[in-house]
C-alpha cells in the first residue's frame, strides 16, 4: 500500500510540474493573453464562437466546463465592446446564438496570426524529428485525458424527411443564415436519387448533426455535399469526419469521380475540415449567392474503416 501511494505521490508531483513548465512556457501566466487586450478566457470565447456561428452560451459552458454566470459576464463584456452579437434563437426562445460581429471578426483575426506566431517562435527552437514526437504526445495526452464513458455515436441514412430531419435541417439554416433552403418535397427527392443520400449523426439516442449528398445532374459523375452541421454541444467527437466517411463512401459506391462543395470565409472550421480531407478549391459551379470558396474532391476508394 505505502508502495502504491509512493508511486501516485510521484505522479502527481511530476503533473503538476509539467504544469508549472508548460504555464509559464506558453505565457498562460499573463495578465493579458498575448500580451494583448484580452483575458485567456476572452480569447477563447471568441475563439470559440468564431469558429462555429450560432454558438449558445449553454454549449459554451459545457465546451470550456466554465460556470455559466462568468460565462453569462463574459459575454455582456465582450458585447459591451462590440465584438460579438446575440439573436433570439427560433428554436428555443431562451437561447441566444452568438456570433463575432464585424470588429470581432477582426480582431479574432489579429489573435489567431498572434497565437500560430507565438507557436512558430517555439517550434523554431525545437528540431523537426522532435516537432513530430511534441505533437504525437500532445495528441496522446488528450486522448487518454478524454472521457472513456462518452454516448455512443451512430451514423443513419435516412430514408423519409421526418420531422426530426426537417427540424434539424432548420437549425443549419438558421445557424449559418442559409438564403436558398431545400422544402421538404426537395429533401424526399434527393432521398430517393440514385447517387443521393442524407445522414443523421445520433448521440445517445438523439439527433445531433447531418450531410446531405446530392447528384450533380449538369456535371458527370458528380455529386454535390451539403448541409454539412453538428450541434454545438455535440462537437469534438469527431462526428463531422464521421459523417463526412458515409457520404463519401455512398458517393464511391455509386460510381461519383468528384465531390463538389461550397462554403463561405466565416465557416472556418468546416472549411479546414474539408482541406484536411482533401478537398481542393475549384472554380464556381452553381449561382449560390452567398457561397465565396468552391471546393471538390476526386474519390477513388472508400474511406470507412
Amino acid at each position: 500500500m505505502t508502495s502504491a501511494l509512493a508511486i501516485e505521490a510521484d505522479q502527481i508531483a511530476a503533473i503538476r510540474e509539467f504544469n508549472r513548465f508548460y504555464t509559464a512556457r506558453l505565457g498562460l501566466l499573463r495578465k493579458r493573453h498575448l500580451d494583448g487586450d484580452f483575458s485567456l478566457t476572452e480569447a477563447r470565447i471568441l475563439y470559440e464562437i468564431g469558429s462555429s456561428p450560432g454558438l449558445t452560451a449553454r454549449a459554451l459552458c459545457s465546451t470550456l466546463q466554465l460556470d455559466p454566470g462568468y460565462i453569462s459576464r463574459t459575454l455582456a463584456t465582450l458585447a459591451t465592446r462590440k465584438l460579438i452579437r446575440q439573436a433570439p434563437s427560433k428554436q428555443d426562445g431562451r437561447e441566444r446564438l452568438l456570433k463575432l460581429s464585424a470588429s470581432g471578426q477582426i480582431t479574432m483575426a489579429k489573435l489567431n496570426r498572434q497565437s500560430e506566431s507565438q507557436i512558430r517562435q517555439l517550434l523554431s527552437s525545437i528540431a523537426p524529428a522532435d516537432r513530430g514526437a511534441l505533437v504525437q504526445s500532445l495528441v496522446q495526452a488528450r486522448a487518454i485525458l478524454s472521457p472513456k464513458n462518452e454516448p455512443p455515436i451512430q451514423i443513419l441514412r435516412v430514408t423519409e424527411a421526418s420531422q426530426a430531419v426537417l427540424q434539424l435541417l432548420q437549425e443549419y439554416y438558421e445557424a449559418v443564415h442559409v438564403v436558398q433552403r431545400d422544402n421538404p418535397q426537395k429533401i424526399q427527392a434527393i432521398l430517393q436519387a440514385r447517387a443521393s443520400g442524407l445522414w443523421v449523426a445520433t448521440l445517445a439516442g438523439k439527433a445531433v448533426g447531418c450531410v446531405v449528398l446530392r447528384e450533380l445532374p449538369y456535371i458527370p459523375h458528380a455529386a454535390e455535399c451539403k448541409r454539412l452541421y453538428v450541434q454545438p454541444q455535440a462537437r469534438g467527437r469527431g462526428i463531422a469526419e464521421k459523417l463526412m466517411d458515409s457520404l463519401e463512401d455512398l458517393a464511391h459506391s455509386q460510381g461519383v469521380e468528384f465531390i463538389y462543395l461550397d462554403s463561405y470565409g466565416d465557416l472556418k472550421t468546416a472549411i479546414a475540415l474539408y482541406r484536411k480531407r482533401g478537398y481542393e478549391e475549384c472554380e464556381r459551379y452553381n449561382d449560390n449567392p452567398q457561397a465565396t470558396i468552391f471546393l471538390r474532391k476526386g474519390i477513388s476508394k472508400p474511406v470507412s474503416k
